[in-house]
């Protein structure tokens, strides 16, 4: 009998998710393709579920197989799955929740450090034989104040390093009341948190209600030298608008999500200063890719034994 087909949009899966769907025959993309490539790989292979890393999941694309039942998210960001066709067409879509948020939270503390101490930029310079003791000045995160921009499973833990360290921590989230956050956290509205603190870090997920969050008006809330850290999703701010700020030595950024991936040769990013650059490998731990390959692998099974035939 023929093992139905699951189709993995990456070059390889952690073994021990390959293990849990030992018995579908897997079917790998690579990390890089076209969507005419998408489109023709599901409409040859069939594919009853989709175990999504790379590449975007529009209508096209899940049209392609009329046999598809699910699209398991390597990870927690839904935006790259057009969900509203998604339901449309009967197929279900799930995030790997908390899959990866010890592993982007722990990155969203290493680029605060490192643009709180220049990190980047004076070991750049020591490697050119430089020498910039004299002059030298890093901001001391204890007694700081970190505003924390969505407060779930990878909000949640930033809240509590950043405690960890003595900052102040000032929390905006819709929805979560203010039982809900963490101990010690002080819930405040958002251009209150961007006026008042040392260190913003955002954790929200994209949508219609956080796309260009933070526009023109509210990165002008921003105190002179503050720190931005973007380890969430491309799009929550206005990047023109931002760089125009880090240009002007206004502002510090930490930033591993882009609108456009890889960067083209030509992105503004690369002549951008006072910003440290990371290339979306906020989850990319060894624990956090077996997580979002796992968590996937069991959404992908719970549906399809949900659903069989």
């Amino acid at each position: 009998m023929t093992r139905d087909t699951i189709l993995v949009s990456e070059a390889k899966l952690h073994p021990d998710a390959v293990e849990l769907l030992r018995d579908y025959r897997l079917i790998y993309t690579g990390a890089r393709f076209t969507e005419d490539e998408l489109v023709a790989l599901c409409e040859r292979e069939q594919p009853v579920a989709i175990l999504a890393r790379y590449g975007h999941f529009n209508a096209r694309v899940l049209a392609a197989s009329p046999r598809l039942k699910v699209v398991g998210r390597h990870g927690v960001g839904m935006d790259a799955i057009d969900q509203d066709a998604a339901r449309a067409l009967g197929i279900e879509a799930l995030a790997a929740i908390g899959s990866n948020s010890q592993a982007v939270a722990e990155h969203a503390l290493g680029l605060m450090l490192s643009c709180a101490r220049r990190i980047a930029w004076i070991d750049r310079r020591m490697h050119e034989g430089h020498w910039d003791k004299p002059g030298y000045l890093g901001l001391e995160l204890s007694g700081a104040t970190l505003g924390v921009v969505g407060c779930g499973s990878i909000g949640a833990r930033v809240v509590r390093f950043a405690q960890a360290i003595g900052m102040r921590v000032l929390v905006n989230d819709p929805y979560l009341d203010a039982a809900s956050l963490p101990p010690g956290a002080e819930p405040v509205a958002l251009d209150e948190l961007l006026a008042r603190c040392d260190v913003v870090s955002l954790h929200c997920p994209l949508d219609d209600s956080t796309r260009g969050l933070l526009d023109t008006r509210r990165l002008a809330l921003l105190r002179r030298g503050a720190i931005v850290i973007n380890t969430a999703r491309a799009g929550l701010f206005d990047e023109a608008a931002m760089q125009a700020r880090l240009q002007a030595g206004e502002l510090q950024l930490g930033l591993d999500c882009f609108a456009t991936e890889p960067l083209p040769a030509d992105s503004p990013w690369l002549d951008t200063p006072n910003a440290v650059l990371t290339p979306h490998v906020g989850g990319t731990t060894d624990g956090g890719l077996r997580g979002m390959a796992v968590g996937a692998a069991r959404n992908i099974l719970q549906v399809l034994a949900a659903r069989p035939g």
